[in-house]
């Protein structure tokens, strides 16, 4: 697979030494191929997976994790064929690892529930550090896509809301677009105390708190206004890529179900509100599919062309 001959070529070559932010002299973009960056934060540095734009362009697609985000890797780059779809394609994709259970927000505090040793920044990274490091590789902080996954999906609309100057396109892909309906801020406490017993009081604060409120897709429609945008939910029943064989696919199958559901609900609230609002946004609503990657990745695929136009990286 190709992604694996890329990865193979960046064991070789070693992965690049730390970014520093602002350097004085930018560099084009490499034309095509893998590599890993460091980028310096203040949690410390953070590994960014790479595949340059295969003719050196400077558009580039930040491409989000999910709630249980590794620290060895993006999940993106194993769970599904991104780099191949768009191996050809003059955009850079970017792929950030770690931030399980975060959002990609600033946080408060370190959660300590689970003794964390730093505080989330991951707005400020990925809108300051980031993309500050990219630019002396040559690509264009301004001239930049957002795509996620279920928390990646929420956390893409919200970064895109707050920094229109840096995103000129956006999509989620089964995320919780209504982060403060009826009973979902218990959903996020759970769901973070499941995925690393990471406490959500020290990410928003109480409810009352208006981090809620900025971080939340639905409370912020109105500043996606004029943003090219892919949304996409699944309907939370089984299909293609679901084939239970054992308990372990049964238990999985449930939970993905369930978590599509509600991924669909929020998004087809959010659809509403878009609508209420005059905002246009381009829809999928497949009959079939649970929050599950294999869907995931053929959202990617049919989100590629607006991406490509939105960019102008044909």
């Amino acid at each position: 697979m190709l992604k694996a001959a890329l990865a193979g070529a960046a064991g070789l070559a070693g992965a690049a030494a730390y970014t520093t932010a602002r350097p004085a002299v930018a560099h084009a973009v490499p034309a095509g191929g893998y590599e890993e960056l460091w980028v310096n934060s203040s949690m410390g540095p953070i590994k960014v997976q790479v595949q340059w734009a295969k003719r050196g362009g400077s558009a580039a697609l930040y491409l989000l994790d999910g709630m249980r985000a590794r620290t060895d890797a993006n999940a993106w780059s194993f769970e599904t064929n991104a780099f191949e779809q768009f191996a050809l394609d003059d955009v850079t994709l970017v792929l950030p690892v770690g931030g399980e259970s975060s959002w990609y927000s600033d946080w408060y505090s370190p959660s300590n529930f689970n003794n964390q040793d730093i505080t989330y920044q991951w707005e400020t990274f990925l809108t300051r550090n980031l993309p500050d490091a990219l630019a002396a590789r040559g690509v264009d902080r301004t001239r930049t896509a957002i795509a996620g996954l279920s928390m990646g999906g929420t956390a893409a609309m919200n970064l895109a809301a707050h920094h229109r100057d840096q995103f000129r396109f956006a999509a989620s892909f089964s995320g919780y677009l209504w982060l403060n309906a009826p009973g979902m801020r218990t959903a996020v406490r759970i769901a973070m105390l499941d995925a690393g017993l990471y406490n959500v009081d020290s990410m928003y604060g109480p409810p009352w708190d208006p981090a809620w409120e900025r971080n939340d897709p639905f409370t912020q429609a109105e500043s996606l206004r004029g943003l090219p945008m892919y949304i996409s939910a699944g309907s939370g029943i089984p299909g293609y890529a679901d084939n239970i064989e054992n308990m372990t696919d049964l238990v999985n199958t449930v939970s993905g179900m369930g978590l599509e559901a509600l991924a669909l609900a929020t998004t087809r609230a959010f659809e509403t509100r878009l609508n209420s609002l005059g905002i246009g946004a381009t829809y999928s609503f497949p009959a079939a599919g649970i929050h599950s990657w294999p869907y995931w990745s053929g959202e990617l695929w049919l989100a590629r062309p607006h991406i490509l136009d939105a960019l102008r990286a044909w």
